[in-house]
This record gives C-alpha cells, sequence and structure tokens, in this order.
C-alpha cells in the first residue's frame, strides 16, 4: 500500500499539523483580527478621527456662544462650559465606538465579505474580543485627541481631578457601545435598520442622559427613568473624573454598567456562536 497516501498532513518544520484543542486560544488570529479592526478605521483617519473631533468642538463653541462667557451658570461648582466638556467628549467616544463595530459587520454583509472572519479557525469568544477592540481603540483614541484639542485651544478649563474615574469609564463606555454596535450589526440586513437603531433607541437614551444639562431638571418620572438609563452613568461618572462632582452613587452606576456590558458582550457571543444572521 502507498504509504504517502495515509501520510499525515506536514508543516514547514516536516512535523505533523496537530489539530487545535479545545478550549486553546488562536493567539494569531485573535492579533490579526484586531488589527484589521484597527486598520479599518486608521486608513480613513479624517473621516473616523478628526471629523468626530471637529464636531465635539463646533458643538462646544455653539454651547459656549450661544449662553455666552460665564453667563451659563454654575452646575455643580463648576462653570457650565466645564460641565459640559466632559459629556461632549464622552459622547464622541460612545458614537465612535458604535460605529466602529457596527459599520464593520453590515459593511461586511452588504458586500458579501463576512466569509472574511468567519472562514479563519476563530472561536465565538476570539471574534467578540477582535471586533470590540477596534471599537476600544476607536472610542479612546477619539477621545484622548477631543481632550487635547480642548486642553490646547484652552476653549474652557478642563483639567483631570480622578485619573481612575476617567479610565474606567472610558475603557466601560467604549465596551458597551461596542457591544451595542456589533448587536445591531449582527442583526441589521442594511443600512436603514441600523440608522432605526441609532434613531430609536441610541438617539432617546443620549437625550435623557444629562450630558448637556445636570439630570436633576427633568421632570418627573423622567429623572427616576434617567437612574436606569446606562449612558446617564457613564456620563455622570466620566464628568466626575474631571469635575470631581457627580449626580449619583458612582460605585452603584459603575458596578451597573459594567453588568449591563457584560451581558451584552455574552449576548454577542452567542449570537456568534450560533451565527444568526451570519452563516446560510
Amino acid at each position: 500500500m502507498d504509504q504517502t497516501l495515509t501520510r499525515p498532513p506536514m508543516d514547514a518544520a516536516d512535523r505533523p499539523l496537530r489539530p487545535r484543542q479545545y478550549g486553546a486560544v488562536n493567539w494569531i488570529g485573535l492579533w490579526t483580527l484586531c488589527l484589521r479592526e484597527t486598520h479599518r478605521f486608521w486608513k480613513v483617519g479624517m473621516q473616523t478621527l478628526f471629523a468626530p473631533v471637529v464636531s465635539s468642538l463646533l458643538m462646544l463653541f455653539v454651547f459656549k456662544l450661544a449662553f455666552g462667557q460665564g453667563s451659563g451658570g454654575m452646575v455643580g461648582g463648576v462653570p457650565f462650559e466645564t460641565f459640559l466638556a466632559p459629556g461632549i467628549v464622552m459622547m464622541a467616544i460612545l458614537n465612535n465606538a458604535f460605529a466602529n463595530t457596527s459599520s464593520s459587520l453590515i459593511i461586511a454583509k452588504v458586500q458579501g465579505n463576512s466569509v472574511d472572519f468567519l472562514m479563519p479557525p476563530l472561536s465565538a469568544g476570539e471574534l467578540t474580543l477582535g471586533f470590540l477592540s477596534g471599537a476600544v481603540s476607536r472610542g479612546i483614541l477619539v477621545g484622548v485627541v477631543t481632550y487635547a484639542a480642548i486642553w490646547i485651544m484652552q476653549i474652557t478649563p478642563f483639567q483631570v481631578a480622578n485619573i481612575w474615574a476617567v479610565l474606567y469609564f472610558s475603557v466601560v463606555a467604549s465596551l458597551f457601545m461596542g457591544a451595542v454596535g456589533l448587536l445591531g450589526g449582527i442583526w441589521a440586513d442594511k443600512f436603514d435598520h441600523m440608522a432605526a437603531v441609532q434613531n430609536f433607541v441610541i438617539m432617546p437614551l443620549t437625550m435623557l442622559s444629562g450630558t448637556f444639562y445636570p439630570i436633576g431638571r427633568l421632570p418627573e418620572p423622567f429623572v427616576t427613568i434617567s437612574h436606569f438609563n446606562p449612558f446617564f452613568h457613564i456620563i455622570d461618572g466620566f464628568r466626575y473624573g474631571f469635575t470631581g462632582h457627580a449626580e449619583s452613587n458612582l460605585l452603584a452606576g459603575g458596578a451597573f454598567c459594567l453588568a449591563i456590558t457584560l451581558a451584552l458582550c455574552g449576548w454577542c457571543w452567542a449570537l456568534l456562536r450560533s451565527g444568526y444572521k451570519l452563516k446560510a
């Protein structure tokens, strides 16, 4: 019998190729997907990085001109402009983290190249980590550039008071919206579906998050409802990192946001594992 027909496949070192062990991590594949998601937005940096920064600066300028120098009053012991700036930076982080994962999935579906990440030997957990890594990278990078631009241009006094709060809520916010974008991208079949998610889910939560005003100025029952809004706790905790003032319990809010984020990440893993709307 010809032994070449039964000989196991050999790699470049002339050793039999071994099947992937259960529970082993494909580090090369995971790192490649992370680089792919990062390079994808980095190649169009003018659109994905600098355009959001310009939009944030223009929004801050408009509010400053509308209220005038110092006429916005004091909010939480700081000028209104200083109160507003962290909220605008966080909104840039949230929007860009969502845009990275959602656009990656929906573009792959529309162009029919989902096979690029479905064919490689990547587990559902590795796919989830790979896509979320791009969301975290883009969200935090946009936030850093926006903060640097505000600080350099001296638009408003804007200093870090509690670095742990800034870092924690930045990462949680990027993971949270990255997971929301990943879920939306898996569910959506066309760009109109993603627009529905933005208009009917993200926009209402944003407007009731206290980004542009203290949450206590809302009438009931919106004040109570807002305390169940993860956007409010993320922005409140992030703002505390700069102003030292919070409108809610930071520990409870931080734990609440982390729990929702982990639940959403687990949901992403389950959908990727099942191949829902991705595998024919």
